[in-house]
């Protein structure tokens, strides 16, 4: 297949494209002009369109001649909440209205956890549940989830909802390994909220599955994780292990002092007109103890398993992060 893909240029989108490649699909990746091709320039059978989902105008040449779509592309953190909309909840339905008109057979939709939201009491959370997002990034996610849906009759559409996505080549996720190294167990209270995780390869071929499963209908939406239940602490722990390094301080921060910063980076956010991730919505997510979900439809229904848990993952990216100068 010819299958246009956004987000290519990004953490967990050159995964998928690096994936699509090696099965022998021909990867059209949408691009803006200065996006980053530095991984895209060495995957096989990759060629570019000039683009980005906020631009109608540039979507319709993007989608021609292709079979399927794979929207990875997104923001997870905004100069101000309309921000979130604009780009992953319109840009999502600038792609779909694209792909309909030009008559795409197949539509995979990356979205995330955030877009359902949390579990209240732990259980984790599976792929039928009442969406009740906490955040605008999960209200926007959940409005592009809701606008894929709603195409499911006039192409064919999945929706995949990773939790925290992690591996070698992100940048969010860096935040953590880098204050271990420097000392601080980032956590608040003491350590005990519980999470879903999914590693960044298993995630992009869960993608690569929902793309070519076959004898699976229209509209479905899967959860992906590692089929495993984490405490943060213990969590840090394999991080403290992956860098032979015990944090000294490892104490939780209080909520209040959390707050107080994200006042802080969220101010600083608007005198400088740049996007800041710890804001106080972001600070709301941070006080819901029990982000997991259940991956047990993906398993079922795509065939899918996820290879890496979190301790050797952690340990894969480390030794990237190492190599590339990022620690």
């Amino acid at each position: 297949m010819k299958v246009l893909l956004t987000g290519g240029s990004g953490f967990l989108g050159s995964f998928v494209a690096e994936q699509l490649s090696a099965e022998g699909h021909v990867v059209r990746a949408l691009v803006r002009p200065h996006s980053a091709r530095k991984i895209l320039d060495k995957v096989a059978r990759v060629e570019f369109a000039p683009g980005a989902i906020e631009d109608r105008a540039s979507l319709g040449a993007a989608v021609d001649g292709v079979d399927a779509v794979v929207h990875v592309a997104g923001i997870v953190k905004a100069r101000r909440p309309a921000d979130f909309f604009e780009v992953n909840t319109q840009g999502t339905k600038n792609l779909l209205e694209a792909a309909v008109r030009h008559g795409v057979g197949r539509f995979v939709y990356v979205s995330s956890l955030a877009a359902v939201g949390p579990s209240m009491d732990g259980t984790p959370v599976p792929d039928e549940a009442e969406p009740k997002p906490v955040t605008h990034y999960g209200r926007s996610k959940l409005e592009a989830e809701r606008a894929v849906l709603a195409a499911k009759d006039r192409l064919h559409v999945t929706v995949v909802r990773p939790p925290l996505i992690y591996g070698p080549r992100d940048r969010e996720t860096l935040a953590f390994f880098t204050s271990v190294r420097n000392g601080v167990l980032p956590m608040t209270g003491d350590g005990s909220n519980t999470l879903s995780v999914v590693y960044v390869a298993d995630c992009a071929s869960a993608v690569v599955r929902a793309l070519g499963a076959r004898g699976v209908p229209s509209g479905r939406t899967y959860f992906v994780d590692d089929g495993t239940v984490y405490v943060w602490r213990d969590a840090l722990a394999e991080i403290e292990s992956a860098l032979g390094r015990r944090a000294l301080v490892r104490f939780g921060m209080p909520m209040g002092v959390v707050k107080v910063a994200a006042a802080a980076t969220q101010l600083w956010g608007k005198m400088t007109n740049t996007a800041q991730m710890l804001t106080l919505d972001k600070v709301h997510e941070l006080t819901q103890p029990h982000w997991v979900c259940s991956g047990a439809g993906a398993r079922r229904d795509l065939g899918w398993e996820p290879r890496v848990r979190w301790a050797q993952g952690v340990q894969e990216a480390v030794r990237w992060y190492r190599a590339e100068g990022w620690l």
